[in-house]
């Protein structure tokens, strides 16, 4: 895009996107004074701030990651000064506490949205807002400004997500077979939000006649802050609970992919394997990955998710962050807006923007 003018809320630099106005940096890459924090990711959120500034909701799991930070929890919907510039956290609709994060400043509007969820699944007309949510967090706001930061990690058309009540159907008509099978299901998921979401969504359907449900202790340590606010999961044991070995025939497991060829998978006997993420969508990639089934849920905006929430805010500038950059970019301005990018380190841990 072209260069940064002196009235642009929100600007690029080598630590990560900088408010000169304010004096502050939104979920930097390398340490600075201080942080704006949309959400827990690590690639979001990272150690070496000064001080933090995130949602109230966000405070139990950025310190169980970060340690002893400097930390300010702002409610959602509530502001703060910051050297003039009026700063508020609204929901995103991604993980527990993610927020967007809205600067008001001498009557300009901007909002970065860091990561977000919206579906246009269910959505009545182009570019409208779908009626799915992600029922382990707040769901996502729409905001009005003049400038929006949108992330497109799914920026593309091919990526249109079902309802989730249909992949959680998918997900246990699979569990069950295999259950009968005498075999255990593997369901891999990134261990903070997917497998959050994906335990609520569990607790609502009431499946815990097919077998128990395991997590790995990456799972359990993230699903204590989910509870701790009030998220409502399915019941859960660790491995180390399981008394009797046999019930693991009839289980569903959940672990983060890294675990896929580790000690909680090897206990689990006769299994089959699945993953749960947006990658999922793209044909091939489940047989890439050496994987029996996978369920294309996402904790990220689809295609039509990402026109929808763009329209909702009236921006008539956009910046486009990590994801299909280019491709956003080139279909926003052929829709007459105004559209740049900023290039970002966001994207690679292993509970991040993967999907």
């Amino acid at each position: 895009m072209n260069a940064a003018v002196a009235e642009d809320l929100v600007v690029q630099r080598p630590q990560g996107l900088y408010c000169p106005a304010g004096d502050f940096h939104i979920d930097p890459w390398r340490p600075v004074p201080r942080a704006v924090i949309t959400h827990a990711h690590a690639d979001h959120a990272r150690r070496g701030h000064g001080a933090y500034l995130a949602s109230a909701p966000s405070a139990g799991v950025l310190r169980a990651r970060l340690g002893d930070i400097s930390l300010q929890a702002l409610p959602y919907g509530e502001a703060v000064e910051l050297n003039g510039v009026r700063v508020s956290l609204h929901p995103a609709g991604h993980v527990l506490g993610s927020a967007q994060v809205r600067l008001e400043h001498r009557g300009r509007v901007w909002v970065a949205s860091g990561d977000y969820f919206v579906s246009g699944n269910t959505a009545g007309a182009p570019g409208s807002l779908g009626g799915d949510v992600n029922g382990s967090c707040a769901p996502f706001e729409p905001l009005r400004c003049h400038c929006f930061i949108t992330e497109s990690t799914f920026g593309l058309p091919i990526y249109r997500w079902r309802p989730q009540r249909d992949v959680m159907a998918q997900i246990v008509a699979w569990w069950r077979a295999n259950a009968e099978a005498g075999r255990a299901s593997l369901l891999l998921a990134y261990s903070f939000g997917k497998s959050q979401r994906l335990l609520a969504a569990l607790h609502e359907m009431g499946a815990a006649d097919i077998g128990p449900i395991v997590v790995h202790d990456a799972v359990e340590a993230v699903n204590e802050a989910y509870r701790a606010q009030g998220v409502a999961l399915a019941p859960v044991l660790t491995m180390g609970q399981v008394t009797d070995r046999a019930l693991l025939r009839r289980a569903l497991a959940i672990a983060p992919p890294g675990a896929a060829e580790g000690a909680f998978a090897k206990a689990l006997g006769e299994r089959s394997d699945a993953f749960a993420s947006g990658w999922m969508q793209v044909r091939g990639a489940r047989r890439r990955q050496g994987l029996d089934r996978g369920f294309a849920l996402s904790d990220h905006a689809d295609w039509p998710g990402l026109q929808g929430a763009i329209a909702a805010t009236g921006a008539e500038r956009v910046i486009v962050t990590h994801g299909y950059e280019a491709e956003m970019v080139r279909w926003l301005q052929q829709q007459g807006l105004q559209a740049g990018s900023f290039q970002t380190e966001y994207g690679g841990d292993d509970a991040a923007a993967a999907g």
